[in-house]
């Protein structure tokens, strides 16, 4: 999931990113959706706390509740977030020089009136270079305990019978995570593909697949029969490499 955060106090420009946006995004197969704030309230502050996926900025850089470099600042050095990607949109070309002395990594400092469409693609287009290139982990919270496991760590993901939790199974452990299989997908990236109702693989980690035997063999050799009927073209085509 990729999360667009647009900051900016004129309805007009907002749904302009927004549309922006949607074309850019309809070159990618990945799930995304928007949070809008018109100014750099406690809201903004509270959003920019949370654990919530892979996280895209678009910062005004001047409105009526705050600045956007005083924004990216809040982002990189008092919350510590050095991953998200954070672009300055502004009509203020003469802060270009400060924002860009400040050494907040930002993608870019784009003027709205001077050819903003394709600074503005150019920009995202970064941005999705940062998203396929990142370490990805599953965090959540399980009876008091934090979680952080690494994506390219997991075998395969299950929902337990008659249990409202799943159970990953990683390389060398298994724990366990609330809520259902279809909630846990959206949390994770397109190498997870589901192989029936009740179970999901990382493809990345399937060394090969039995069509006869209907016989998952993960790379640290560990074995799973999992797959249904229905799905079992699908899983040998994304073995192969056919998508």
């Amino acid at each position: 999931m990729i999360n667009f955060i647009i900051c900016e106090d004129e309805n007009i420009l907002s749904n302009r990113y927004k549309t922006e946006i949607d074309k850019f995004m309809m070159n990618y197969d990945i799930d995304y959706k928007y949070h809008i704030f018109k100014g750099y309230t406690e809201e903004w502050k509270e959003y920019v706390q949370k654990e919530d996926g892979f996280k895209i900025y678009i910062l005004d850089i001047k409105t009526a509740k705050g600045s956007g470099l005083d924004a990216a600042r809040l982002i990189r050095e008092e919350y510590d977030d050095w991953v998200s990607m954070i672009i300055i949109v502004t009509a203020y070309s003469e802060y270009k020089y400060d924002a860009l002395s400040k050494r907040l990594m930002l993608v870019d400092f784009i003027n709205k009136l001077d050819n903003f469409e394709i600074r503005f693609k150019e920009a995202l287009s970064i941005c999705m270079k940062n998203y396929d290139k990142k370490p990805i982990t599953l965090k959540y919270t399980y009876k008091n305990i934090a979680y952080n496991i690494p994506l390219g760590q997991i075998l395969y993901i299950e929902k337990e019978p008659d249990m409202k939790r799943c159970i990953i199974k990683t390389q060398n452990d298994k724990f366990y995570i609330p809520g259902s299989l279809n909630s846990i997908m959206k949390q994770v990236d397109k190498r997870f593909i589901k192989c029936s109702r009740s179970v999901a693989l990382n493809i990345e980690q399937v060394e090969s697949y039995d069509t006869k035997t209907n016989l998952i063999t993960f790379k640290n050799k560990e074995k799973l029969q999992a797959v249904s009927r229905e799905k079992r073209k699908e899983v040998a085509n994304h073995v192969r490499g056919i998508y």
